[in-house]
């Protein structure tokens, strides 16, 4: 639900030469999705932080400039479910090692809002973060681009959401009744991620992979510049 008055928020950047987010509702086949999950998000500012999750509500908007496709070797490893203490790769000629086709982003960007008294938290330990951050698999390290506020320049930025019925939706991830725009793709993704892995939170979300201008929108902020952001809770 949105509030009728403004919110204070937290306008954080990233960028990541080369990303990939392998779709887990597809097993034994790589497709990729277009844009990080939440969960994904939320594990980077875990990594900032240094909890062990965030499940905090956070607007994003994310794109990517280019996308291409990369063989890499799988090595599959075997499990006796009936002795744990057999275990290793799995032979040549017994469904072992082989070549797959990686879908993967380049020169990827991520705006993120992170409201009240969480999201200054955590612009505060984006200055310093506790672990390095990536966004996707390990290799995909992540880069915060420095936001101007006023006269200096800064890892996060303040800046106020306000409610409203009209705004540019562009990139933003919206929930599945956020707006009606026609270029808009339905994605179901992985919204939260327990600690221990075992438990996984999904939500369709609408995401348009080009720029749409100012359109209705329902249940969303707009920020200072008339972006449209919606707050998503895990």
């Amino acid at each position: 639900m949105v509030s009728d008055e403004e919110v204070v928020a937290w306008r954080v950047e990233f960028y990541a030469p080369v990303a990939s987010f392998r779709d887990p509702l597809f097993p034994g086949v790589t497709r990729g999705l277009p844009v990080p999950p939440p969960s994904t998000v939320r594990g980077l500012l875990a990594a900032a932080t240094g909890e062990e999750a965030e499940p905090v509500p956070l607007g994003m908007a994310a794109w990517a400039e280019g996308a291409g496709i990369d063989a890499e070797t799988y090595h599959p490893i075997a499990a006796n479910r009936s002795n744990p203490s057999v275990r290793g790769r799995v032979r040549a000629g017994k469904g072992g090692m082989t070549i797959r086709d990686r879908p993967f982003l380049v020169d990827v960007r991520l705006v993120l809002w992170l409201p009240g008294a969480d999201g200054e938290r955590i612009a505060g330990a984006l200055r310093r973060p506790r672990w390095p951050l990536r966004l996707g698999r390990s290799q995909d390290v992540a880069h915060m681009l420095p936001q101007r506020d006023g006269e200096r320049r800064t890892v996060a930025r303040r800046t106020l959401l306000r409610p409203t019925g009209a705004a540019r939706v562009d990139h933003a991830l919206a929930p599945a009744d956020g707006h009606s725009v026609g270029a808009a793709w339905v994605h179901r993704m992985a919204t939260a991620v327990s600690p221990d892995r075992l438990t996984t939170r999904w939500a369709d979300y609408l995401w348009c992979d080009r720029q749409t201008g100012s359109q209705p929108v329902e249940g969303a902020y707009e920020d200072e510049e008339g972006q449209a952001v919606w707050l998503l809770t895990p």
